[in-house]
């Protein structure tokens, strides 16, 4: 006879599989460790879909585990759904963690990079520590994660850091369960990791010589994490002005890089939100409110009372900036309008008649990465282009696609969205889709998300617009269907699809051009909407763009337009008229007259350049919304009264808003002398008021509660702040963008939702 004790637990197995963001996050260490201290044995692997877990042990103890998975999950690790079930033991007396099993078919969320975390920057600067000052420090808890890896499941094998074989130090680090570099796929140091130089020379001090040079006005190139920055000092005048010079960017703002929050507050205005996204995992540039006297070059940011600032978020940048001890000009490595440069002869010859010196690294780039760029809107923040940090972490559809889609996106800001059922995969922001370079970026991406997420698109899903490149591209891709989706209707869907809605509700899209159902352009446009259909029930009221696209470059030629619809407002134009010489004015006439290249249009964009020139802020453009960021930055936060901005019904059962007397008021205004910064504060109120009563109209004749804003004009925070306010003082439910853009960099998203709603109904009419 066997005695048996008997208090003894009972043995008891289950198997558990996580979904989520859980690969490259440290999961397969924590959950190692959570099982020893629970007195668990089992495995954890990874797979294509999941991580797959077997425990073993009293019920109590596996419980207390399934509950430890969620409550002490690693900081960048992020849990959609634990399944788990009760299976027989298998008598195992260790946990280990086993080789990683691919799957086929099946998808797995991939983390982002993220950065440096605060043990690994502690060890940076501790001199008795082995990695003292070395520039790849990285541990399960931080560093490149989407900017390395070739395929999933996610181990040093299928990423770039298969290249450099770890040293014994390191590889007893990566294989002691204890260790926080346990199973750190990126794990490294001076001997056996990644290393840097300055191109052209011998130097055993390549930092200390990069950062000799920017102290000495130079511009150096520095290859990072998704790509190059081109870094000067941002305190030089001569050094920023010669770095626009070269780079081809007359007055489009820099971002610049400090090391600490401190840093940061001397030379902007930090609230609490901002301070959270300065020094959150995701390290985005931040737009600020400059203060008075910030020791920063005139350059940097040119007629804008706001400045983009973003934290050290590589070891690389934490030493150069500690060296340094001043702010860091860091732009795109990139000539204008190309994207940017990743590899260090690509970059070397493209960016030869720019930088002075290049600091490089000979850790492969897998993945393109541009910084992502936000700013705090009445207290939440709100994307401006959404990237390193936050790509590729999938949103969900609340319609799921029954058929795997591609959504090319749009023409500019452009971004794809690859989706299959509810899971959509935003792609992180590609740029323009206006040259070659872009072109081949776009598809090198694509392939990647394909590769990555095992998914193969049988749907494409385009603009509406028949000359975009985006329209060309889902074509060549030679799938059996292609959907097309308005481009403001794909706005809306964005927003909604985000916040899970499949109601109807009043959308507003405002930005600068979209091709709309009639053939005109669109761009201020008001439709009762829900995933799958829309009507226009209202808009800006048309006018002519003479010399088309140009109008978007030269704001005088949209104030012109709308002058042709009353000539007897002339005095109000006058400063206008006379800053513009009369026979290039008289081509723009004429142009309109014949309808030669002057498309009608509804553009809230244009709107915004047609006050700026009436006011004489810009006659020019220089780069895209530049007079929309100075008038935002002339009209502050001071209060102000709303001008004329009258809605009219249309025999169509529609209503037009007539910008014509707003801007007429604002003219005469300026004649009178009335100071252009308090004409700017009155131009955006008018704005919020006009859209306010049109969309309160729309909602209580359809008896819908909810308004989604969606469009580039609502990154202006004055706007989108007044706008949201006089909604929702009506008791209107506000829908804004919190996820993606409210820009073009979310169109793709939203026809992926639209086209998964029309598939779904094609299937279940």
């Amino acid at each position: 006879m066997i005695a048996v004790e008997r208090n003894a637990p009972v043995r008891e197995a289950a198997r558990l599989s996580v979904r989520g963001v859980v690969q490259g996050v440290g999961f397969r260490p924590f959950v190692h460790r959570l099982a020893l201290r629970l007195g668990l044995t089992g495995w954890v692997r990874n797979a294509s879909g999941d991580v797959q877990i077997h425990v073993e042990g009293a019920a109590g103890d596996i419980a207390a585990f399934v509950h430890g998975l969620q409550a002490e999950a690693p900081p960048i690790a992020h849990l959609e759904e634990i399944r788990h079930e009760a299976c027989a033991p298998a008598n195992l007396t260790t946990f280990t963690i086993l080789e990683s099993r691919p799957e086929k078919d099946r998808r797995q969320p991939i983390s982002p990079d993220v950065a440096l975390c605060a043990a690994c920057e502690a060890e940076l600067f501790d001199r008795h520590d082995r990695r003292y000052r070395y520039p790849f420090i990285t541990c399960t808890d931080c560093g490149p994660r989407f900017t390395v890896i070739d395929a999933m499941p996610y181990d040093r094998a299928r990423t770039s850091m298969r290249a450099f074989t770890q040293c014994h130090a390191c590889h007893r680090e990566y294989e002691s369960p204890g260790d926080r570099r346990y199973h750190s796929e990126t794990n490294s140091c001076p001997a056996c990791g990644p290393q840097l130089w300055i191109a052209g020379s011998d130097t055993r001090t390549p930092l200390q010589d990069a950062a000799r040079l920017l102290l000495a006005g130079k511009i150096v190139a520095i290859r990072g994490l998704g790509g190059f920055h081109l870094a000067v000092d941002a305190t030089d005048e001569h050094a920023v002005a010669r770095l626009r010079a070269r780079k081809e960017r007359e007055a489009k703002p820099f971002a610049i890089m400090v090391r600490t929050l401190a840093e940061a507050r001397k030379l902007a205005a930090v609230s609490d939100a901002e301070a959270e996204l300065l020094t959150s995992r995701e390290r985005p540039i931040v737009l600020l409110h400059k203060r008075a006297g910030a020791h920063l070059a005139r350059w940097v940011a040119p007629a804008l009372d706001t400045v983009g600032i973003m934290l050290a978020y590589t070891p690389l940048h934490h030493l150069l900036c500690d060296l340094v001890r001043r702010p860091l000009v860091m732009t795109s490595g990139n000539q204008s309008e190309e994207p940017i440069a990743i590899a260090n002869d690509d970059a070397q010859a493209r960016l030869s008649a720019i930088a002075d010196a290049f600091l490089l690294h000979d850790r492969d780039i897998v993945a393109r990465y541009d910084d992502s760029v936000l700013r705090v809107a009445g207290g939440a923040p709100v994307f401006l282009r959404r990237a390193r940090g936050y790509a590729p972490l999938p949103l969900k559809l609340p319609l799921a696609s029954p058929r795997p889609l591609i959504a090319v996106g749009p023409h500019l800001k452009n971004t794809f969205t690859l989706a299959q059922g509810s899971d959509a995969y935003v792609s992180q922001h590609i740029g323009d889709l206006e040259n070659l370079e872009t072109l081949t970026h776009w598809r090198a991406a694509f392939d990647a998300y394909r590769r990555l997420f095992r998914l193969e698109p049988e749907v494409a899903v385009r603009d509406l617009h028949p000359g975009y490149l985006s329209t060309r591209i889902a074509g060549d891709l030679g799938l059996e269907r292609i959907i097309s989706v308005q481009h403001h209707h794909a706005h809306v869907a964005a927003v909604l699809a985000e916040h899970g809605l499949t109601e109807r509700v009043i959308g507003i899209a405002f930005d600068g051009t979209g091709y709309g159902d009639d053939g005109n352009v669109w761009g201020a446009e008001f439709f009762e909407a829900d995933l799958a259909t829309y009507r226009r029930a209202g808009h800006l009221r048309y006018a002519r763009l003479p010399g088309g696209d140009l109008a978007a470059r030269e704001p005088w030629r949209a104030a012109l337009g709308y002058l042709a619809l009353d000539p007897d407002a002339a005095h109000a134009f006058s400063p206008l008229l006379d800053a513009v010489p009369l026979n290039i004015r008289n081509i723009a006439m004429q142009q309109m007259a014949r309808r030669l290249n002057a498309p009608l249009a509804s553009s809230m964009g244009r709107l915004f350049d047609a006050a700026g020139a009436i006011l004489g802020v810009s006659l020019d453009n220089q780069y895209e919304g530049q007079t929309a960021m100075q008038l935002e930055s002339l009209a502050g936060s001071r209060r102000a009264q709303p001008l004329p901005f009258p809605m009219m019904p249309t025999a169509e059962g529609t209503w037009v808003l007539d910008p014509l007397p707003l801007l007429i008021a604002l003219g005469e205004a300026r004649l009178r002398g009335i100071a252009v910064h308090e004409l700017a504060a009155r131009f955006h109120e008018s704005v919020a008021a006009g859209a306010d009563q049109l969309a309160a109209r729309l909602a209580a004749d359809a008896g819908l509660q909810t308004v989604a804003l969606a469009g580039g004009c609502f990154q202006n925070a004055r706007l989108l702040v007044s706008l949201r306010a006089r909604l929702e003082a009506r008791g209107l439910r506000v829908l804004m963008p919190r996820r993606l853009s409210p820009n073009d960099g979310a169109i793709s998203y939203g026809q992926a939702a639209v086209a998964a709603a029309l598939l779904q109904r094609e299937e279940n009419p």
